[in-house]
């Protein structure tokens, strides 16, 4: 009843909410994802002299900070904060498709690029699974729109990262 009644308050403003819970927790749990994947692509330059994994990480870089921009304006826009709080009382655990980096930082070569690829392909795929759970169920039409480019994006680079992966 309350969310018919703001519905229909917000309705008579002008402004009509596009937004769901499911959007808000979208964008809550996309923001420190991609956090985590430009924290790895960062480790790149130093750590291998590999151009396929330089170029992919440069280009992961590049889609990734204006896309963070993007969803802490709407979380704003949606009085909504940047940052989700944990609440372990909702009965789970999601950890938003965040991978555990291990030793990544202290290795170099092909040891750094067979991990940060197996870990990005990971990461990669959490992304998507998290995407599409909200085409499920979002409503907000940019968000929707963003979880779309989410999947095409990232499984066409799923599939370059696995074509890289150093045999043996």
């Amino acid at each position: 009843m309350l969310a018919v009644a703001s519905v229909l308050l917000l309705s008579a403003c002008g402004s009509p909410a596009t937004h769901n819970s499911a959007d808000v927790a979208f964008a809550q749990g996309m923001v420190p994802h991609h956090e985590q994947a430009l924290e790895m692509t960062e480790l790149v330059a130093s750590r291998t002299e590999n151009a396929h994994v330089i170029d992919l990480a440069a280009r992961i870089s590049k889609a990734q900070k204006p896309e963070i921009d993007r969803m802490n304006g709407w979380l704003k826009d949606w009085g909504a904060p940047v940052k989700a709080e944990s609440h372990s009382s909702h009965g789970h655990s999601d950890t938003h498709g965040m991978v555990d980096l291990g030793n990544l930082a202290e290795l170099d070569g092909t040891e750094f690029d067979r991990q940060w690829l197996s870990l990005m392909i990971q990461h990669h795929r959490g992304a998507v699974e998290m995407a599409r759970k909200h085409l499920a169920a979002g409503t907000d039409p940019e968000t929707r729109k963003l979880a779309q480019d989410v999947i095409t994006l990232q499984e066409k680079e799923i599939s370059e990262m696995e074509s890289l992966l150093p045999q043996g």
